[in-house]
């Protein structure tokens, strides 16, 4: 049964996408991040793909279930090193840099971030020493295929968990179709990817196709 709420939102989306323009590939997709480089053995982390379906927009926010895992390397990584001294060395005793705006006069055009103190500098050293060595070790950590729609004002939103690798358009565009099988009830993950986990030997098994540690 369709709510008020609902019957609203979609008239939102289809009045937003009738009076903003959106940028679309020949194939019909939102690309909003360039593959100027295509790798075919590059890991994939994460993406944003859009298309319409029934004069609405879709965002799709895909991660691979390997982010999530990179993700929680991260939460344990900060959790070993302790609490952050307080030290805002990104907001506070910048230096300003100036340019010529006449013959006497001059204008601030940026501003130059002061280093961070030895406190914070031994802090980062330790993170990415835990960061390093949980990722060269692996944690005990099952990530599933998963999927969300969220209802937004100008367009419908789906996060989207699923092992899939985005390395170029074509690969972004089975990402897109995906979402989109899925939103019309076409097919389901558990068909997709039946009993899928990423677990610890993934990670440890793509460790020699990892640079250093990558979020995209």
């Amino acid at each position: 049964m369709k709510t008020t709420r609902f019957q609203n939102l979609g008239r939102l989306q289809r009045q937003y996408h009738r009076n903003h323009q959106w940028r679309l590939s020949p194939g019909g997709l939102y690309i909003p991040h360039l593959y100027e480089e295509p790798d075919t053995k590059r890991l994939s982390w994460w993406d944003d793909v859009g298309f319409i379906l029934n004069r609405r927009r879709v965002i799709v926010w895909w991660q691979h279930p390997r982010q999530l895992y990179w993700d929680a390397i991260s939460d344990e990584a900060y959790r070993l090193a302790g609490d952050a001294p307080v030290d805002n060395w990104l907001t506070e005793g910048s230096t300003p840099n100036y340019r010529k705006a006449g013959k006497s006069r001059k204008r601030i055009v940026s501003y130059a971030c002061r280093p961070p103190s030895d406190e914070m500098q031994s802090y980062y050293e330790r993170l990415r020493e835990h960061e390093d060595h949980l990722s060269k070790a692996g944690i005990d950590l099952e990530v599933r295929a998963s999927w969300q729609r969220e209802r937004l004002s100008w367009a419908t939103g789906v996060a989207l968990i699923a092992p899939l690798e985005a390395r170029n358009e074509n690969d972004l565009a089975v990402v897109a179709d995906l979402a989109r099988r899925l939103l019309i009830g076409k097919t389901n993950l558990n068909e997709e990817f039946s009993n899928y986990r990423y677990v610890k030997s993934d990670w440890l098994a793509e460790s020699d196709q990892r640079r250093p540690i990558e979020t995209k």
